[in-house]
């Protein structure tokens, strides 16, 4: 610490002891306690107390050799803002995995999609566990420690998330536990490692609570059958459910009471119960007439909500704004749900299970290689299909290429959602958070149907023109119809629909659910007022993704299992109307869409098709805006993304190798050739008038050694006797001899052949594949 001097008082002297004495504490690390959770094969080990200990909460969850330590802080002074202030940040670091990024500055910089996706599904794992009315803010971060390239780090992050909530003392209800469920022939999986998800045809994700209750559900599937998804998801929970009692007990060995909160910005009692008398007639009024759309019914609860915080104000003087709006959208959600759960009644006329009407439109712009609009209700989407090359696959970037193994990928969706499709005003940024999560879900919906040998790159855009709930299912039913309207062989049409939860709780058993009512085809005031957004997609026969949204802390599996049934019901519905539109894909691509032929090259062609530094692929696809690339030694690949780009660039191939039909030369016999040109190093000459020039060196004119072919005499124009002996195997150039010519010459012959032809076309001739 060093000396304070002999005159010094007052605060800085009163703190020297207490800084030194909290140095002392936290230069031991003896306080680490662990749990190991037996999954299987494999055990899961949660930690804590001996990394960020300043944090209000830390764990560190270990499966094999990857290790995610998950922070948890909230701050003790309310936040201004009438939400759930909660930010969740998961990065991968280069470290983790022994790489360096490849960016300019060798250094992580913004968050990557998969950073973003799984930032997302640890929020919506344990948002729903913090106490209502608790706005302060709050954040979670992640950071991978290491990672093996086996097992996965992101449950690991949920896991430890829950373990940082859980040891901190912030108010939390929880723990919770998750895992990722894998099905291999048949078979039921629990955390599969990256070598087994390769051949599973299931990817899910279940965040379970106590009690066997399920919290969140993130799913892709390869088109699985409805029984065999529900058998996934119970074996998940059952899973779950012994990291909860492993995270439980080491709660228990740390014994971290949790903090006295200053205040749970929750309405109160006697302000709720004016609000009542006030407003719930009107407000009923408004929910209960079904000729209001998704516009005029905000108008009409908006004016209402103006009409009654005026009163409850001049009531309430001293009440604060927030619990003013508060006990009004209590009001107005309490009435909205009773009307569902007594009167099986919602508030644009339709039953508990009916869909919203649906149309479907295809072929909407001729010059798009495909495009759907597709209406449901009062959500409409936009779809449109573009091909491109195999060149503009995505590449995942080096850190998730060594978490997942997945390094590019030739399908992508793309969600947006302007602000005009709510009525509303706003910036138009970047991708957000919720765009990108959106667009992923339906990607996932869509990716299974996608052909493995597809000569293109497919990127299918859905823009939100109208939102009244559920536009990601749309935007799957919509890239359906663009799908086949572009004439992409999908295996099966896809379609989705959203499935909400309207609950009633048990008074007597905290936590428990009194009665329930599930809403197919949700609206936007259903979710906004309801329990859960249960989204599910899939064909006639399977489920290909499904994403639940859950609001409470926690739901029966019987309630997941009924919604999985009643979105299937609605899907195949979905389906047969959108089979009247289109029901299978067009037989061949649009006349203006984009078009791929293969070009033969022998290697004896190689350097002259390309150019020198290749300049002549350069020329060709500057001008043509055709793409070229290398498919083998032999073989190149012409993507022109119009019919004309292609008739260009094969004219442009035709004249830069018409003159290239050459004789079949045979091994070892004698030729007339032309000189054409006078080198230091040899003479440049031609054995037939259409041939490309090559060099006879200094070496092969003559017994003698000459520095210079003037010395033999040698004249541009002269004929010269030369001994053929094939072709070079490295570069494909021609060896010439005159100085062999010491003995009687073989007798030459001389055959065409295509062989040795640059060959432009979709069809190889047998001719050409077969060796000389």
């Amino acid at each position: 610490w060093g000396s304070l001097g002999p005159g010094l008082k007052g605060a800085g002297c009163l703190r020297r002891p207490q800084r030194g004495l909290t140095q002392s504490r936290w230069s031991f690390a003896g306080d680490r306690k662990a749990v190991s959770v037996d999954l299987g094969s494999r055990q899961l080990e949660i930690s804590s107390g001996k990394l960020a200990r300043f944090a209000d909460g830390c764990a560190v969850v270990q499966l094999g050799d990857t290790a995610v330590m998950v922070t948890a802080v909230s701050k003790t002074k309310p936040s201004p803002s009438q939400f759930m202030p909660l930010v969740v940040d998961y990065r991968q670091k280069a470290a983790a995995a022994g790489r360096i990024p490849t960016n300019y500055l060798r250094r992580e910089l913004a968050s990557t999609d998969k950073e973003i996706l799984t930032s997302r599904v640890i929020d919506r794992s344990i948002r729903p566990l913090f106490p209502a009315g608790y706005y302060y803010d709050t954040q979670i971060l992640c950071n991978l420690l290491a990672v093996d390239g086996i097992n996965d780090p992101e449950v690991l992050a949920i896991n430890g998330a829950s373990a940082a909530l859980a040891l901190s003392d912030i108010p939390w209800n929880g723990p919770i536990g998750a895992v990722r469920v894998g099905m291999i022939d048949g078979e039921v999986v629990i955390n599969p490692t990256r070598k087994e998800m390769s051949s599973s045809t299931l990817d899910l994700v279940v965040t379970g609570a106590p009690r066997s209750q399920v919290v969140m559900l993130e799913a892709a599937a390869e088109n699985i059958l409805q029984q065999d998804f529900c058998h996934a998801i119970k074996v998940g929970v059952k899973h779950t459910q012994q990291i909860i009692l492993g995270i439980q007990q080491l709660v228990k060995d740390h014994g971290v009471a949790k903090r006295e909160v200053q205040k749970f910005f929750t309405a109160p009692e006697e302000i709720v119960e004016c609000a009542k008398q006030i407003a719930s007639e009107k407000i009923a009024a408004v929910f209960s007439d079904f000729s209001h759309d998704k516009i005029s019914r905000d108008e009409a609860i908006n004016k209402l909500r103006l009409e009654s915080e005026e009163q409850l104000k001049e009531k309430f003087p001293e009440a604060e704004p927030y619990e003013i709006m508060e006990s009004f959208n209590v009001v107005s959600k309490e009435i909205f749900r009773n009307l569902v759960l007594n009167e099986y009644r919602r508030c644009d006329g339709r039953d508990l299970t009916s869909l919203r009407n649906i149309s479907c439109e295809v072929d909407m712009f001729k010059t798009l290689h495909g495009s759907a609009l597709f209406q449901r209700g009062q959500t409409q989407v936009l779809c449109t299909v573009t091909f491109d090359s195999l060149e503009s696959s995505v590449k995942s970037d080096l850190i998730t290429t060594a978490i997942s193994g997945i390094k590019e990928k030739n399908f992508m969706l793309h969600y947006e959602f302007p602000p005009y499709a709510t009525n509303e005003i706003g910036r138009i940024t970047g991708i957000n958070r919720r765009e990108l999560g959106h667009g992923a879900l339906a990607e996932k919906a869509l990716k299974p149907v996608i052909p493995q040998e597809f000569p293109f790159t497919i990127r299918v855009t859905a823009e939100v023109l109208e939102s009244n709930g559920s536009s990601s299912m749309a935007s799957a039913c919509g890239g359906s119809l663009a799908l086949m309207d572009a004439g992409v062989p999908i295996s099966s049409a896809v379609a989705g629909v959203a499935v909400g939860l309207i609950t009633r709780p048990n008074p007597e058993k905290n936590g428990d659910i009194e009665d329930y009512r599930l809403l197919t085809d949700l609206l936007g005031i259903e979710d906004y007022h309801g329990d859960m957004d249960f989204k599910m997609a899939g064909t006639n026969k399977g489920i290909t993704a499904l994403q639940a949204d859950i609001k409470l802390p926690g739901i029966p599996l019987k309630i997941v299992m009924e919604a999985i049934q009643q979105a299937t019901v609605a899907k195949r519905e979905i389906l047969q109307i959108m089979n009247k539109t289109i029901a299978k894909p067009r037989a061949s691509r649009k006349e203006n869409g984009p078009l791929v032929e293969i070009v033969e090259v022998p290697l004896s062609k190689r350097a002259r098709f390309v150019g020198p530094g290749g300049y002549n692929l350069k020329k060709l696809q500057a001008g043509t805006g055709v793409t070229v690339s290398q498919v083998d030694e032999e073989t190149f690949s012409v993507f022109a993304p119009t019919p004309a780009a292609m008739h260009e660039a094969q004219e442009f191939i035709t004249e830069l190798c018409k003159d290239d039909q050459e004789y079949q030369l045979e091994f070892g016999a004698i030729y007339t050739a032309t000189i054409t040109e006078l080198r230091d190093i040899g003479v440049m000459v031609k054995l037939y008038p259409n041939m490309t020039p090559v060099l006879l060196h200094n070496s092969q004119l003559d017994q003698r050694k000459i520095k210079h072919p003037s010395a033999l005499g040698l004249e541009v124009g002269q004929e010269i006797q030369v001994k053929y002996f094939g072709r070079d195997p490295t570069d494909g150039r021609m060896r010439l001899s005159r100085k062999v010519l010491q003995s009687p010459a073989t007798s030459v012959v001389k055959t065409l052949s295509d062989k040795n032809s640059i060959v432009m076309g979709s069809a190889i001739p047998e001719s050409a594949r077969s060796p000389s």
